[in-house]
């Protein structure tokens, strides 16, 4: 099973187990796109400042793939999850489109490397690519509109993977300049539990 698909299900799992009792706030599709987008900025000027810092992706495809799960859940705790998840596909649809308008071709630019002279064109192609077909048919409605909400998802992370590494490159803006995303709303500090043997 792929990684991504038991990660969808866990998801799904665990949307339901907390909508049984009472379901903690999830950010919408937007947001968390938004605050995933700000931890690539975050993590880019790190490896700069830190060149030799291991822990540094400079493509990967968990954020947008947890926004996606994120967004189902948010669905499936709706009254109306299938209109949802349709409206939903459509959004990350969209977006992947944004996203690659905001990335150059891959002849447009000279780099040295792999990751510039394979790895870039390589993911540009996928990006750009035409589906073989719907995966989706023959689906009952409900499945078949959880399926494309996941497709449209898998198509947006390869396009976000395309978008960290032409940044990565020096090739493409940041996002909230090129206009596909928004600052990210500010959180909340969490109020410190008071430690055992103080006064209430």
């Amino acid at each position: 099973m792929k990684p991504a698909v038991l990660f969808a299900m866990l998801l799904m799992v665990a949307g339901r187990t907390m909508a049984e009792t009472e379901p903690e706030p999830l950010p919408d599709f937007s947001t968390c796109m938004n605050r995933e987008v700000a931890r690539f900025e975050r993590q880019l000027v790190a490896l700069e400042n830190v060149p030799d810092l291991l822990p540094f992706a400079v493509g990967g495809t968990t954020g947008a793939i947890y926004c996606g799960g994120v967004g189902i859940v948010n669905c499936d705790r709706t009254g109306t999850p299938i209109p949802c998840q349709q409206r939903l596909a459509v959004e990350q649809e969209l977006l992947a489109t944004q996203v690659l308008m905001s990335v150059p071709e891959p002849d447009s630019f000279e780099t040295e490397g792999d990751l510039g002279q394979t790895l870039y064109p390589q993911l540009y192609a996928l990006a750009r690519g035409t589906s073989a077909g719907d995966d989706c048919a023959g689906a009952e409605p409900a499945l078949k509109a959880w399926c494309r909400a996941w497709q449209a998802n898998n198509r947006l992370s390869v396009t976000i993977h395309l978008w960290e590494l032409a940044r990565y490159l020096g090739q493409a803006e940041p996002a909230v300049t090129a206009g596909w995303a928004d600052e990210p709303p500010l959180v909340r500090p969490r109020a410190r539990k008071a430690s055992q043997g103080q006064d209430q």
